[in-house]
């Protein structure tokens, strides 16, 4: 938080950094490999997907298949136009640096803010019966 807040430099936390490029194979491998391992989503196929399936209705495999293309597809949708947002904040930023001022003050502000509440606030006690 104080380095958003006291940077001097300029730098946008959005700013990119001279990395070695990897080819898109490797990417590609990398993030495949992520999501097979990632056993969140198996547990979202396992759990909601056969709420929606109705055996009267034909092949519940071919069913299963078919919802799960269908939340593949809007998770790209949104994922894309998330990465798309940022991209455009970004450059939006790099281009106006009194804006990554702004935008370094405001979100150490609130970050400070949130420490600071957390900090305060006392749970709640348990209520025993």
């Amino acid at each position: 938080m104080r380095m958003l807040i006291r940077s001097r430099e300029g730098n946008s936390p959005f700013e990119t950094s001279a990395l070695p490029r990897d080819s898109a194979g490797k990417l590609f491998r990398m993030g495949l490999i992520t999501n097979l391992l990632n056993p969140k989503v198996a547990i979202l196929y396992l759990a909601l997907i056969p709420q929606f399936i109705d055996p009267a209705a034909g092949n519940v495999v071919a069913q299963g298949f078919q919802l799960g293309a269908i939340q593949i597809l809007v998770g790209v949708t949104v994922n894309a136009a998330i990465i798309l947002a940022a991209g455009s904040v970004a450059v939006f930023l790099q281009s106006k640096p009194a804006w990554m001022r702004w935008q370094k003050w405001v979100t150490g502000t609130l970050l400070g803010a949130i420490g600071i509440k957390l900090a305060i606030d006392a749970p709640t006690p348990a209520v025993s019966s």
